[in-house]
């Protein structure tokens, strides 16, 4: 069986582009932190965390990537989460590129030079957000919590991502890591972005028209 013939799609069996499509997503992923990171102009809500959780032991940010990941996934047993086969792709392939991603890119010093690997990681991260989200194999653990959370809760999906978000922010602010404006920029620009990009990540989609519906959802990680 093959997808859906269009100029976003290709001729192999759905199964196939949706594994390969989840594994680049998955290291494209790791790649845009690596460049955020390197900019040092601020990282994402969960990767300023990770980074002061880095600073404040021995391990290196995949591993603390993995650790943090594991431990979310722990807090799904209260909330009745199921992982899936992205979700558990998700812990092994991000915390396994990261570090290697951070050891083979240069730090720059020219503003500009940083500012470029800033948006660059912005606008990469969302179109591996959407190919990872596209093929539908299961959430990664922060956005299962975030989920699991607003499901038992009642709360909006919208409050309970802002609560994370700032939590785990303040945390790893406290705790040294690297808050600037690439933190603010990544928390306004990632959610159109991810939509604009999901209708043509998603496998199967007859269309990968804008204006298609999709979920806000920005870290899969």
């Amino acid at each position: 069986m093959t997808i859906d013939s269009s100029r976003w799609s290709l001729r192999m069996p759905r199964r196939t582009r949706r594994l390969i499509q989840l594994v680049a997503g998955l290291v494209a992923y790791a790649v845009s932190m690596a460049l955020m990171m390197r900019a040092a102009l601020g990282s994402m809500p969960w990767d300023v965390f990770h980074q002061g959780v880095a600073g404040r032991t021995a391990l290196p940010v995949g591993a603390v990537t993995v650790v943090v990941a594991v431990g979310v996934l722990l807090l799904w047993i209260p909330l009745r989460e199921r992982p899936g086969l992205g979700t558990v792709a998700n812990v092994v392939v991000i915390g396994a590129t990261v570090d290697t991603a951070l050891a083979v890119l240069p730090a720059p010093e020219a503003l500009w030079l940083r500012t470029a690997y800033a948006v660059a990681g912005i606008v990469l991260n969302a179109a591996a957000t959407a190919a990872y989200i596209g093929v539908g194999l299961g959430p990664g653990p922060r956005d299962g919590l975030m989920t699991g959370l607003a499901a038992r809760t009642g709360l909006s999906v919208r409050l309970v991502r802002t609560a994370i978000e700032v939590t785990v922010v303040l945390v790893g602010w406290a705790l040294g890591g690297v808050f600037g404006p690439v933190t603010v920029v990544y928390a306004l620009a990632v959610g159109p972005l991810v939509q604009w990009f999901l209708p043509r990540f998603t496998v199967g989609a007859v269309s990968p028209s804008p204006s298609a519906a999709s979920p806000r959802c920005s870290d899969p990680s």
